[in-house]
C-alpha cells in the first residue's frame, strides 16, 4: 500500500490506494478563462477567492493554484494567490506552473507540504524540477511525456512514468511522494483511450506501486454533455485503481460519480461521506424528536 501524504498548516489529506478518492479542485486556473487572468494581472483576486471558498464547500479536498498567464509577471502572481488562499481554507495546495521560477516562488510561501504540478521525463525539467520537490519535502505530479512529446502507446506512457520514479529515487525522492498522471487523451479523438487509461492506471498501481490523478475533463474535450461523460470515466477509473483527480467539484454529476464510487470501492464505511452529502433534511420541527425517539448510533 501507498500513501502520499499532502498537508496545510493544520489539515493532512492522504491520496491512497485504499482510501477515499481525493478531489483537487481545478477552478483556480486563468487558462482559458479570460476575465480572470486580467483580474489575476491586474492584482484583483476576488475571483480567485470565490473559486477557493466555492469548491471547497462543494467537496475539494486539495486546491490547485495557477498563474499561468502570458505576459504576466507569474512567479509573483502565483506566490500572491498561495498566500491568499491559505489564509481563506485549512486543505492542501497543488502548486501548478510549468514555470520553475514560478512553482519556487510558490513553493516560499507555502505553509505545509504541497502537491507540485508537475514534472515530466523531460531531462532539463527532471533536473530542475526534483532538486525543487526535494528541497521543499513536496510531493510530485509526474506526467507521462518526455521530449518525444506524448505518446498513444501506453506501454510507452508507462515506461516515461518509470523513468521519473527512478531519477526521482536518485534525488532522494520516495515513490510515495510521486503521483503518477497518465495522461488522458480525449477520447472523442481516439476511441480507446478510455481502455487504455485503466490498464495503464492498473499497471502504475500494481507495477510502480504509485498513486495516480489526471485532468478528469480533457477525455470529454469535443463531446456534448461532457459532464455526463467525465463522470462516466471517473466512474470507471476509481474501478482501475485511480487514487484523486483535478477535476470540478461544482459539477453534480462528476461529484455524484466519485462519492458513489467511494462506496462501491468500500472506501465510505457505512456510506457515512454519501449520507451526510445527500440526506435529506428534516423537516422543521422533526429532527429533535426523532433523535429522541430512538436510537442514536455512536461513529468511532
Amino acid at each position: 500500500m501507498t500513501d502520499t501524504v499532502i498537508s496545510s498548516a493544520s489539515k493532512e489529506v492522504v491520496i491512497g490506494f485504499d482510501r477515499p478518492f481525493v478531489l483537487i479542485g481545478e477552478r483556480i486556473n486563468p487558462t482559458g478563462r479570460k476575465l480572470l487572468a486580467a483580474e489575476m494581472a491586474a492584482g484583483d483576486y476576488s475571483r480567485v477567492e470565490t473559486d477557493a471558498l466555492a469548491q471547497v464547500a462543494a467537496g475539494a479536498h486539495v486546491l490547485d493554484v495557477n498563474a499561468g498567464i502570458p505576459l504576466a509577471d507569474e512567479p509573483a502572481i502565483l506566490a500572491e494567490a498561495v498566500k491568499l488562499v491559505q489564509t481563506l481554507t485549512n486543505v492542501p495546495l497543488s502548486i501548478d506552473s510549468s514555470i520553475v521560477a514560478a512553482l519556487e516562488s510558490g513553493l516560499s510561501v507555502y505553509k505545509g507540504k504541497a502537491l507540485v504540478n508537475s514534472v515530466t521525463g523531460e531531462e532539463e525539467r527532471l533536473e530542475s524540477v526534483l532538486p525543487l520537490v526535494k528541497k521543499h519535502g513536496a510531493a510530485v505530479v509526474a506526467i507521462s511525456n518526455d521530449e518525444t512529446g506524448i505518446s498513444e502507446d501506453p506501454d510507452v506512457r508507462f515506461d516515461v512514468a518509470k523513468k521519473i520514479v527512478e531519477r526521482a529515487a536518485d534525488h532522494g525522492i520516495d515513490r510515495s511522494d510521486i503521483v503518477v498522471d497518465p495522461l488522458v487523451m480525449p477520447i472523442g479523438a481516439m476511441n480507446s483511450a478510455g481502455v487504455q487509461v485503466m490498464r495503464l492506471v492498473r499497471r502504475l498501481r500494481e507495477e510502480l506501486k504509485v498513486n495516480t490523478t489526471c485532468g478528469a475533463s480533457n477525455v470529454s474535450f469535443g463531446l456534448p454533455n461532457r459532464n455526463g461523460m467525465n463522470a462516466a470515466f471517473l466512474t470507471m477509473a476509481i474501478g482501475a485503481g485511480m487514487t484523486s483527480a483535478i477535476t470540478n467539484p461544482l459539477h453534480a454529476e462528476v461529484l455524484q460519480a466519485i462519492l458513489g464510487a467511494d462506496v462501491m470501492m468500500g472506501h465510505d464505511p457505512d456510506c457515512r461521506d454519501w449520507i451526510r452529502k445527500y440526506r435529506e433534511p428534516a423537516a422543521e420541527g422533526q429532527g429533535g424528536a426523532r433523535e429522541r425517539g430512538g436510537r442514536r448510533r455512536r461513529r468511532g
